[in-house]
């Protein structure tokens, strides 16, 4: 397996290029970040709600978590980039894995 060569051989390109990647990626992070406040609010602002019933609360606040780990994944763990194929199979199985169980002794319980 030959690695792919980064540099072009002109130190002022490599530079230029990284900084626009480096840009790129921290806008991504800060407005990833700034997503994650807001669903924080949001999932806040539905607790502190006296109108909202726990049968809408709980699914909401559940759905907003999801969304938040997928960010959490993605963006500040830099799952999006390519040589993270790795740690993302292990991460999805243990996640097929965990879900399987859950979705085992629910039934188990509930049957």
């Amino acid at each position: 397996m030959a690695s792919q060569q980064l540099n072009s051989g002109n130190p002022r390109v490599d530079i230029e290029y990284r900084r626009k990647k480096s840009a790129e990626e921290m806008r991504y992070q800060v407005v990833s970040f700034a997503l994650m406040i807001f669903l924080t609010l949001i999932a806040f602002a539905t607790v502190a709600i006296e109108g909202f019933t726990a049968w809408f609360t709980v699914p909401v606040i559940i759905l907003l978590a999801i969304v938040q780990v997928i960010f959490q994944l993605y963006y500040f763990m830099h799952m999006n980039q390519k040589g993270h194929e790795a740690p993302a199979l292990f991460l999805y199985s243990g996640l097929v894995v965990g879900l399987i169980t859950v979705l085992t002794f629910t039934t188990i319980i509930w049957w």
